[in-house]
């Protein structure tokens, strides 16, 4: 890393990477039930954004009468776009999952800047918590958001969206037409069983079959519109979404694709897939739509991959001076920098500082809704964070994932968002040390949840049996205990990391502050720079 660092880009180079990744920049992972261990489906989220608080986001189900409205807020400004008709019945979403066990999740790709311009009501968000309220499968669901942007309009910039159900996974990818345009142009695909994805900011489906609708759906103007552009000439099988709609760039490649790459590196190994699939250098080399996992994927599999700095690729956050004396593989914004006339990076990986929510979601086709479809959730940075499983039957989350409770600008003990940021702020200054310590905790309690988890569902059953009612409050009163009891135990490990560390010192086991050493390494540095100032009379 520190030799690709040192490299000065060239000036087509440096276009791109001031351009830099999208504002809003996150993560998903999509995952078949043909390549998961237990015939789960799963997707993932990371949410990251500097400006969005953390929290667990509830919408009961409801019935409304004729002439009912539906009020639309851009989910990223809070802005009052307008109403749409509602329907008769909404189903009740926890988070990103509904009582159907549909789930969605979405990464900001951007796209062509002529396409930019917001022509419609009905932004990204607006998208997935509305297509939630009404679909009971994916196909539903991509049905209700490429409908309501046809008649409604679309009023964000491109998007990649994760979309599954107990059966199917899918990747819908959409851009809006730009000013004065209304509407937008859109491809989904179903991923192939026994597969996985990913995408992180770059548009990722290029060629796809015109004539599978088992598979592929798309809208019927998303090839003759590029050619009405000038930006596609060739025979319509040749189409590609992603090359006309959202061009690869070395931003796109470094600070994007790079995620999806270390993705697909740890599932299939096999694959040898080198760094130059990922370091801008060589946007010739493109990374598939979907691979096939070496083994089948657990969920704690999958919470791993969403754990991610490029560890042992030349992309390792941990491994160069930027990381200070204890590794922090975390590097404050820009992400883009000049020094000396030399244009250079920062790493995007899947684990960022500013995560505001992450999950990964399980849908099982064998058990009924409300215990089949679970959204394990968590606040903060992915790699520090504790997923908590939130069933979808559940009639309350817990207060302190709860909206409302803090904000952005509003501290407060009460809030899983913030006591989770406590820990992990303060970690940043002895970061080797003290994820030892989070991670410990972050074992025992996932490891607990996990090994629970047969029993819980055991019992959610014989409830259901009897009522289904019955089902619901014992998996809410478990999850309501489950995340209020993970946020009071990271304070109490929050408050322990702070005796311990206290001052730099490092308390051994009876208490007494010992002073550890930098890493010789860390002394070289400091003597190559000021030895002659700092060394010591014969």
């Amino acid at each position: 890393m520190t030799r690709r660092l040192a490299i000065l880009l060239t000036i087509a180079v440096a276009a791109a990477v001031v351009a830099g990744p999208p504002a809003a920049a996150c993560t998903n992972i999509l995952v078949t039930r043909g390549a998961s261990a237990d015939g789960s489906t799963m997707i993932t989220y990371a949410a990251d954004s500097h400006d969005l608080y953390g929290e667990l986001y509830f919408e009961p189900g409801r019935v409304f009468g004729p002439g009912a409205m539906r009020d639309i807020y851009e989910w990223d400004t809070g802005k009052f776009l307008g109403r749409i008709p509602q329907v008769p019945v909404t189903y009740t979403r926890v988070g990103n999952i509904n009582e159907h066990q549909v789930a969605i999740g979405e990464t900001t790709f951007g796209g062509r800047k002529e396409l930019k311009g917001p022509a419609g009501m009905i932004d990204y968000g607006s998208l997935m918590y509305i297509a939630l309220e009404r679909a009971k499968t994916a196909r539903e669901a991509i049905k209700v958001m490429t409908d309501l942007v046809a008649e409604f309009g679309y009023h964000s910039s491109g998007e990649s969206f994760s979309i599954s159900d107990p059966n199917e996974v899918w990747l819908l990818e959409m851009i809006g037409k730009g000013e004065g345009e209304k509407g937008a142009v859109w491809v989904a695909r179903r991923v192939p069983e026994g597969f996985i994805s990913a995408h992180a900011n770059q548009a990722r489906i290029r060629q796809f079959p015109l004539n599978d609708p088992q598979n592929t759906l798309y809208s019927k103007d998303v090839i003759s519109f590029a050619r009405q552009k000038g930006w596609f000439e060739g025979k319509d099988e040749e189409f590609s979404f992603a090359d006309v709609y959202a061009p690869l760039d070395f931003g796109g490649a470094r600070f994007c694709e790079s995620r999806v790459w270390s993705v697909f590196r740890r599932a299939a190994p096999s694959l040898n897939l080198g760094v130059e699939y990922a370091d801008g250098y060589n946007l010739g080399m493109r990374l598939p739509l979907w691979i096939k996992p070496d083994a089948k994927l657990s969920v704690a599999d999958v919470m791993a991959l969403m754990r991610d700095h490029f560890e042992g690729t030349p992309l390792d956050l941990t491994q160069d001076v930027g990381a200070g004396p204890f590794a922090c593989p975390y590097r404050w914004r820009p992400m883009t920098w000049e020094v000396d006339g030399g244009k250079y990076v920062h790493e995007r990986a899947i684990s960022t500082q500013q995560t505001g929510f992450s999950f990964v979601t399980q849908s099982r086709s064998w058990l009924p809704n409300p215990i089949g479809g679970i959204l394990w959730f968590g606040v903060d940075d992915t790699y520090s964070t504790v997923y908590v499983p939130m069933y979808a039957g559940i009639r309350a989350v817990p207060r302190t994932f709860a909206e409302g409770v803090a904000s952005m600008s509003t501290f407060s003990w009460e809030s899983a968002f913030w006591v989770f940021n406590w820990v992990a702020n303060y970690a940043y200054s002895r970061y080797k040390d003290m994820i030892v310590d989070i991670q410990t905790v972050q074992r025992e309690l996932e490891g607990q949840f996990l090994a629970d988890q047969k029993a819980i569902e055991e019992k959610a059953l014989a409830l259901h049996r009897q009522a289904p009612e019955l089902a619901r409050e014992f998996l809410t009163q478990y999850s309501v205990t489950a995340g209020d009891m993970v946020t009071a135990r990271w304070r109490k490990l929050g408050e322990a990391l702070l005796v311990k560390y206290m001052d730099g010192n490092v308390k051994n086991e009876y208490g007494k502050p010992t002073h550890p050493r930098y890493p010789d390494d860390w002394y070289r540095r400091i003597v190559r720079e000021r030895g002659d100032a700092i060394r010591q009379a014969p």
